[in-house]
């Protein structure tokens, strides 16, 4: 008589950064996904949630996770860590990551290029997800932008349109960026600079993509690619309603990246792009 498969392992997930608008929301999403455990809630020292427990403080009915600042502990109990807290925060985060020998997912945007170093001798240890947006769809946006580049004339010109909350202090955002580096790397022009956030004004230079952002109430976030020829345009828009989106993606990705070696991933690889960026 056959005998049903014994269910796989759950994967127990180290939230860092649980305080946080995206911590609480993979709190909320984590119940739709019966693979994983919420094992540890970490948030900084100065949290005036340390302590309480980590459901309440998302809105959720009572779990006995308490928030805490013990990341190795939160690790130690762990299979792989998510992160949502601070770009101040992260090099803390990938080092005690690297030293427990967990994959980490880093979600957190606004990140200093002077980790990059870090990023690459953690990837030769542990498998590390560098995800500015952990939208599924915004991951296959990413192709279709870079696809378009390819294809259209270079007399068709590039910009990338993002709207996000008041609140958001980095901009251009993360994901703004990795849309216009995406065209750039397909065009072959130079990469659009973090700070870029205005438009090209007068005369345009060969090549260059323009940057606009704009933060204003409680707008999740929206992103477009405008691509303006010679009497026509394409336009390429994601628009987040929901911030569970990003939790689910996040979720999903995590997911994925636990079961890889050691290595640097995107979300491109999560939904099965193979060749180089």
């Amino acid at each position: 008589m056959a005998t049903d498969a014994p269910a796989p392992p759950l994967t127990r997930v180290a939230l860092v950064g649980v305080t946080g608008r995206m911590g609480q929301a993979l709190l909320r999403a984590a119940p739709g996904f019966p693979q994983i455990i919420i094992t540890g809630a970490v948030a900084s020292a100065a949290s005036l949630a340390l302590g309480r427990d980590a459901a309440v403080v998302a809105g959720l009915p009572a779990s006995n996770l308490s928030v805490s600042a013990d990341l190795p502990e939160a690790l130690r109990q762990a299979d792989i860590a998510i992160d949502f807290s601070n770009a101040a925060a992260t090099a803390a985060t990938l080092a005690a990551c690297q030293a427990a020998g967990k994959p980490l997912l880093i979600g957190t945007t606004g990140l200093d290029p002077a980790l990059e170093p870090a990023l690459a001798a953690a990837a030769r240890e542990i498998a590390v997800l560098l995800a500015p947006n952990t939208s599924i769809a915004v991951a296959l946006l990413t192709e279709l932008v870079r696809e378009s580049a390819r294809r259209l004339p270079a007399a068709f010109d590039i910009d990338v349109i993002e709207l996000h909350h008041r609140g958001k202090q980095d901009a251009p955002s993360g994901t703004a960026l990795t849309l216009g580096r995406a065209a750039a790397s397909a065009r072959d022009v130079p990469l659009p600079a973090s700070g870029a956030t205005q438009a090209p004004v007068g005369p345009r230079p060969e090549g260059q993509i323009g940057m606009v952002s704009l933060r204003a109430g409680d707008l999740v976030g929206e992103h477009t690619v405008l691509f303006s020829g010679p009497g026509e345009q394409l336009a390429l828009t994601h628009r987040a309603n929901d911030r569970a989106i990003f939790a689910r993606g996040a979720l999903t990705a995590a997911l994925w990246l636990v079961a890889q070696p050691p290595g640097r991933y995107t979300m491109r690889h999560l939904i099965g792009y193979k060749t180089s960026p």
